[in-house]
């Protein structure tokens, strides 16, 4: 499983890749924090750098909060989200209704290895702080690749288990210590990869790799069809 740690590896075999239930609430109330918030606008401005325009799908969309952002910056978009729990894109529905966008921006339930869409549908095709979590990451990478139009980008998100010290005491001076200290903690107890195992995910599959970087707290892999 791409060179994790044998105490990551059994993470990633309990953890499901949906948030059900209670859970599913919870992260809903605190995705509206402001380092949420922050970073969501930080994602949708790096997305935009690549396509503003035509049918972004998010996999893993949870509370739908980043299609929102991403539909009020540019609202010539066509946002659709997939999510594998069902409670889950219950709270993204009811984020979308209360913005009144029901009939801009639509969520299906599916994961990453099976998206409910047509081969080559979509401009750009993002997910954020989902991937490690998918059990079929390989799998999952050539679905991507598979819904994507030619030419278009896949735009992978997500927590490392090994953020620069320097970018943690940046975001700290941001967002204040205890709470970058509380994201630094949770990154002991979650199946991230590192940054070189990230890379590594999409190797074997149909993508060109572009680039790397960060983008706020989340490292970002850029692929190419």
């Amino acid at each position: 499983m791409t060179n994790l740690s044998p105490f990551r590896r059994m993470l990633k075999f309990v953890y499901p890749e949906g948030m059900r239930g209670i859970v599913a609430g919870l992260y809903n109330a605190i995705s509206s924090a402001a380092v949420f918030q922050r970073h969501y606008e930080l994602v949708a401005g790096d997305v935009l750098n690549y396509c503003s325009t035509g049918a972004i799908l998010d996999v893993g969309t949870g509370p739908a909060r980043l299609l929102l952002k991403l539909y009020q910056r540019s609202p010539q978009m066509r946002p659709s989200g997939i999510d594998s729990s069902p409670e889950m894109l219950a709270q993204g529905r009811q984020n979308i209704s209360s913005a009144g966008l029901s009939e801009k921006i639509e969520l299906k339930e599916g994961n990453a290895a099976a998206i409910p869409y047509p081969d080559e549908s979509f401009n750009v095709v993002i997910s954020t702080a989902s991937i490690h979590h998918w059990k079929k990451p390989e799998e999952s990478f050539n679905e991507i690749y598979r819904v994507l139009k030619k030419g278009s980008y896949a735009l992978m998100y997500d927590v490392v288990s090994d953020t620069p010290k320097n970018l943690l005491e940046q975001m700290g001076r941001e967002y204040g210590r205890l709470k970058i200290f509380l994201f630094w903690v949770h990154s002991f107890e979650e199946p991230f990869y590192t940054r070189k195992n990230f890379e590594s995910l999409s190797e074997a599959t149909l993508f060109k790799k572009e680039q790397t970087k960060f983008v706020g707290l989340l490292y970002c892999v850029v692929l190419k069809k």
